[in-house]
């Protein structure tokens, strides 16, 4: 070791200066104890302490500045709760005020992933201890509580009265599990009112981020019908209570922020009665004559009320709020296509019940009097220039003789129809163009403004050369303006645009806008707001809608009209008019089948209701079979 290697204390390092002392006071020399600290130690201990004070100030400054608002909000999460307090949705009445949709409680099992015990054994017990009560797969339970991205979701909703009991008793120790009180819809007379009222279903997550004021996301929304069309009229506003911890989760204070206010309810111009015998008597036929499906709608000609609209087959709506899932799933497959309105969105040739409305078309347009008599033997024969043996020949369903207007729309002659139509011999014709303007004045081939949710696509179709080029790539002939003229071809419509072009041949000429609800009532059904119907004056000649409604109401008399095709409708207590119809629909596994109408509307001089009838793919042509459904209908109507 180096002789100026010394050991020393620390404290003597302090005693240079009092050896300086006495030397300079009594002349007395010490050895001095001189150890140099090195300059690289002090560098190392100034970079040490100020990289030590800069990391300290950088983390400082990122949690207040940079993530303080992040920490802050999650400090008042922790210290702040806001609790939501539930209300009621509205609820569906008809114009009587008889109640078709109810809301009644439900339980929900509830999943809360970050509350499950972190133990794999633990939570292995709890889950086969719930699937036990569920009566379910254990393995499937896991499955689903792992795939689902949420950390808390319905995991069992509507649990039934026995596993709910059980769980009840154990939820405590069940960690992760909590039943949840939830209200859902019924509906007493589900079958009867389904596709007018709609379903409810489970609120899918993209739906509960964009409005998570409205929803938690356990609740159920409109999906079709009523319940969806006016979803935020029907909905309710859940109020909210702010709830103050402390810092170890005790609850300090709660305060009221918002109060629940219930959903507004609907009353609607349906009669409730009225879509049940509809619904009864199609049913009926359709079983007698084999039909795939069936469609009525009957509206008030004066407002444009839908008093009723039957879809058949129907399916019930309470299926959705159901468990059992089997009986849903079978509803969702069904060929028959039970979910699907057709009085709404079905496409249908629309057969004679065309022909007023091209006799009116013809009297507009002065291509032909009232009172001129064509010659009906049967047919018509148009030549073939390039076959001269094989002429185009189009049939009438019988010979009816010397026909004028009125006649050829109560028997529903063909052959008169094709000549106004489509030009024969001496006599001229409307021709396509003119066909569709006038059908699209009474809003055929043209979206529907119904309030109900309704499929774009099926608008109608009323089609001319144009429209056949465009689709279709060829050229239009005689015979499409021919078929177009009776209501075959290239012409769709629904039953409810029907009842709608009819109820302004009914009315006098206003074509008006049908709708479901007539108010919006409050929860003490106060009236809120009575929703106003659109409607609008059609450009026609009063004196040619007449004549019109005259040939109509022959097709009930038979006046001047032995072959009248609703002669058993004059025996109801008021007077009618009518309509029939039949399209053969020609498709490759049906070329038998037919869809049948009928279009009436009553008492003829002062008329409240106008009703189409249609039934979907009858085999063989049975074209009165629907008449004596309406004559049920009116029957019953007229003297309840």
């Amino acid at each position: 070791m180096s002789k100026y290697n010394f050991e020393i204390e620390p404290h003597e390092v302090l005693l240079d200066k009092l050896a300086q002392e006495k030397e300079r006071k009594f002349g007395i020399s010490e050895i001095k104890m001189e150890v140099p600290i090195y300059q690289k130690n002090f560098h190392r201990f100034f970079y040490l302490s100020l990289t030590i004070f800069l990391v300290v100030f950088l983390r400082t400054l990122q949690l207040q500045t940079i993530e303080g608002k992040k920490y802050l909000s999650l400090a008042k999460e922790n210290a702040f709760l806001i609790q939501k307090i539930k209300a009621e949705r509205g609820v569906i009445y008809d114009r009587n005020f008889k109640q078709l949709v109810y809301n009644r409680p439900a339980f929900n099992l509830v999943v809360k992933k970050d509350e499950l015990p972190k133990s794999e054994e633990e939570k292995k017990a709890i889950l086969e201890e719930v699937a036990k009560i569920l009566e379910i797969d254990p393995k499937s339970l896991k499955e689903r509580i792992e795939k689902e991205p949420d950390k808390e979701f319905v995991i069992f909703p509507n649990l039934e009265t026995k596993p709910l009991i059980i769980l009840e008793t154990k939820i405590d120790k069940l960690s992760g599990f909590e039943i949840r009180e939830n209200l859902v819809r019924e509906y007493p007379e589900g079958e009867n009112f389904s596709h007018l009222v709609g379903y409810m279903s489970k609120i899918q997550k993209e739906e509960w981020e964009k409005e998570k004021i409205y929803y938690s996301i356990s609740d159920y929304v409109g999906r079709d019908g009523l319940e969806k069309y006016y979803e935020k009229t029907l909905r309710e506003n859940r109020g909210e209570v702010r709830i103050i911890r402390d810092a170890k989760g005790n609850i300090v204070s709660k305060e009221m922020v918002s109060l629940p206010s219930s959903g507004k309810s609907l009353v609607l111009w349906l009669d409730a009665d009225l879509q049940k015998k509809i619904k009864e008597e199609l049913e009926k036929k359709m079983k007698e004559v084999g039909a795939k499906g069936g469609a009525g709608v009957a509206l008030d000609p004066n407002t444009g009320g839908i008093l009723a609209m039957v879809s058949l087959p129907s399916f019930d709506n309470n299926l959705f709020f159901s468990p059992e899932k089997e009986n849903l799933d079978k509803i969702l497959n069904d060929p028959q296509k039970p979910l699907f309105n057709r009085a709404l969105n079905g496409q249908y040739l629309l057969g004679s019940t065309v022909k007023p409305l091209i006799a009116l078309a013809a009297l507009e347009e002065k291509i032909i009097s009232p009172n001129t008599k064509l010659d009906c033997q049967g047919e018509i024969v148009i030549p073939n220039p390039y076959h001269p043996d094989k002429p185009s020949i189009f049939h009438d369903w019988t010979v009816h003789g010397l026909t004028d207007m009125r006649k050829a729309i109560a028997e529903s002659c063909n052959v008169y129809f094709y000549t106004i139509g489509g030009g024969f011999q001496n006599q001229k014709g409307l021709g396509p163009t003119k066909i569709k303007q006038y059908l699209q004045l009474f809003d055929l081939g043209k979206t529907p403004k119904v309030d109900l949710p309704f499929d774009e696509n099926a608008s109608g179709l009323i089609g001319d050369p144009a429209w056949k080029m465009e689709k279709l790539k060829q050229r239009w002939w005689d015979g499409d303006t021919y078929n177009l003229s009776i209501g075959q071809g290239y012409i769709l419509a629904n039953p409810l645009q029907i009842a709608k072009a009819f109820s302004a041949v009914a009315n006098g000429g206003k074509l008006i806008e049908p709708r479901v609800v007539w108010k919006i009532i409050d929860e003490n059904k106060n009236e809120i707001e009575e929703i106003k119907t659109e409607e609008r004056e059609l450009p026609i000649d009063k004196k040619n809608l007449e004549i019109v409604r005259e040939g109509m109401r022959w097709t009930v008399t038979g006046q001047n009209s032995p072959r009248a095709s609703a002669i058993a409708l004059n025996d109801l207590p008021v007077s009618a008019a009518a309509k029939t119809g039949t399209a053969q629909t020609f498709r490759k596994n049906c070329s038998d089948c037919y869809t049948i109408w009928i279009v009436t509307f009553a008492p003829y001089e002062d008329p409240k209701i106008v009703l189409v009838l249609m039934l979907e793919d009858v085999r063989g042509r049975l074209s009165q079979v629907v008449v004596p459904v309406a004559r049920e209908v009116l029957n019953w109507y007229f003297t309840r």
